[in-house]
């Protein structure tokens, strides 16, 4: 099995300023509880109690991006038992973006870009990433990045996926990553119905894929039950063919344990889909150059 969404970080290696700043709260909670060195050993302790293998390192907003990417190549190699690649950060709307893709390209570990747009409606307000979908240069960006055969980690809020659609429908050759369900940021009936129908917008698009992660980020007392819903609509909109499992550790670590995320997400998931969205959709999209068995 493959986690495809995790994390990790060593905050005497490499400078995180969000992991650093005490006392601010984020739109996935309080981070004080994971503000602490999380490393490949304790995340293959707790994925590999359930039988995961490898997994996907996604970057976390390190100050030095490339600093981040040499870090968790470094580490992928010191762990060859643990396969592990790594989506790092890239800003495709830069000058200096084809430099900043040829620097990550030489870490053999780096299969895709994530480049956030939506995190939340608040945060959205004061960062201005939503404008990246009206930006020319970051549209040049995925080419780029479409041309070297890397994927992209898209994280948005519901709002943004007609736009997102229109965007990405552009880039058929383009592995699309939809990170945490799209972000259902509203639980109630009303916000979730409206995220359903938003998503359909993305689930079109035969090149985008979605990632069953960050399901507590926004509702920290979640249930198998409250969630199901969420779980249930990804798989039946995009087909278990292009949904994979993302444990988003150890941010999920704030809403519940590895133990209970597993077991949760194995119980909607059931036995007929979970090849594909434990392990097939996830090497397709990220290991198809290795072998994993």
């Amino acid at each position: 099995m493959i986690d495809a969404h995790h994390h990790l970080w060593d905050l005497g290696a490499v400078d995180y300023p969000w992991l650093m700043e005490k006392g601010k709260k984020r739109f996935f909670g309080d981070p004080t509880p994971i503000q602490r060195n999380y490393t490949i050993d304790e995340h293959i302790e707790l994925a590999g109690a359930h039988g995961f293998k490898a997994s996907v390192h996604i970057q976390v907003g390190a100050a030095n991006a490339l600093e981040e990417a040499k870090w968790v190549d470094k580490i992928a190699k010191q762990n060859p038992s643990w396969p592990m690649v790594q989506v790092a950060f890239c800003d495709l709307s830069l000058d200096d973006c084809e430099h900043q893709l040829d620097e990550l390209q030489k870490l053999s570990s780096v299969v895709g870009v994530r480049q956030i747009i939506g995190r939340s409606p608040l945060e959205d307000t004061i960062s201005g990433t939503n404008t990246l979908l009206e930006s020319d240069a970051f549209k040049a960006g995925l080419q780029s990045i479409s041309d070297r055969g890397l994927s992209f980690d898209l994280q948005i809020i519901p709002e943004l996926s007609e736009q997102c659609a229109a965007v990405f429908s552009q880039f058929q050759d383009l592995k699309v990553i939809l990170c945490h369900a799209g972000s259902p940021y509203n639980r109630s009936t009303k916000g979730i119905a409206a995220w359903a129908e938003d998503l359909k917008h993305l689930s079109n698009l035969e090149n985008v894929s979605c990632k069953l992660s960050g399901l507590g980020m926004f509702e920290h007392n979640w249930t198998e039950t409250s969630v199901k819903p969420i779980a249930k609509t990804v798989i039946n909109q995009f087909g278990p063919k292009r949904v994979m499992f993302g444990s988003n550790f150890p941010v999920d670590s704030l809403s519940s344990s590895f133990d209970d995320l597993y077991m949760r997400l194995n119980n909607i998931i059931g036995i007929k889909n979970s090849e594909d969205i434990f392990f097939q959709t996830a090497q397709r999209t990220y290991f198809s150059k290795l072998s994993i068995s």
